[in-house]
């Protein structure tokens, strides 16, 4: 996978991506003069209950996989914040993850990329992940099952992390149990499905387990030492 920078992670830039319906802001947290292992992407919540690429779960996990030395970008759905565009009921989003992942494919030329996203983000981008070859790993956060498809799933053996609040009203541990004993054997054994006692859907006071649960199984499967903090 290339080697993980060990110095200053201080190469941090607003940008604009071209989106298919206009300018998508964003933020790129990338290893300052050496070229990442791994370029991810965060994608924020729904954007009409206050969903941004601030939000505290996807910001922490950013932070997470920065430290690990991997350009993160984190950016706004289409008409949020200063993106352009309307909200477009979860299909233009996916293009709007298409295009954040041509956009650290140009910036990155041949790094693989991984996806991650917290509640509808991660219902939007782990279906974008699953299905474009350049994204080698997936993270979602917050997944609510219970009322957003997560069906692909069943037929995606990229290796992923689902890591969801014991007390998650959106996405169960009942359902999700059902779910992934649906598996086919490849991808059960690249999945690891992870729930934290007494977190709900957004991880209040448990925002470390949550990060710490990134961490653990990023290290597993890349065991290298984080990079040092600005």
């Amino acid at each position: 996978m290339g080697s993980f920078p060990a110095g200053s992670l201080n190469g941090h830039r607003n940008v604009m991506i071209d989106g298919p319906a206009g300018h998508l802001e964003a933020l790129l947290w990338a290893p300052a003069n050496v070229t990442p292992a791994i370029a991810a992407v965060v994608c924020h919540p729904h954007p009409l209950f206050g969903g941004t690429m601030h939000n505290k779960v996807v910001y922490h996990a950013a932070k997470t996989l920065h430290r690990y030395g991997l350009a993160v970008l984190r950016f706004n759905f289409r008409g949020v914040g200063s993106s352009e565009g309307v909200y477009d009921h979860g299909r233009g989003e996916t293009a709007d993850v298409r295009a954040a992942l041509d956009y650290l494919s140009a910036e990155f030329p041949g790094t693989p990329l991984l996806a991650a996203g917290f509640s509808f983000g991660a219902a939007v981008g782990l279906r974008v992940g699953c299905e474009d070859s350049r994204v080698s790993e997936l993270i979602g956060m917050g997944f609510p099952v219970n009322d957003l498809d997560a069906g692909y799933l069943r037929t995606c053996a990229k290796p992923k992390l689902l890591i969801q609040g014991a007390e998650d009203r959106y996405g169960s541990e009942e359902n999700w149990k059902v779910l992934v004993a649906g598996f086919p054997p490849e991808t059960a054994a690249n999945t690891r499905l992870v729930f934290i006692p007494g977190a709900d859907h957004f991880f209040t006071g448990h925002i470390e387990e949550m990060t710490q649960g990134i961490a653990g199984w990023f290290t597993q499967r890349h065991p290298l030492p984080p990079a040092a903090e600005p």
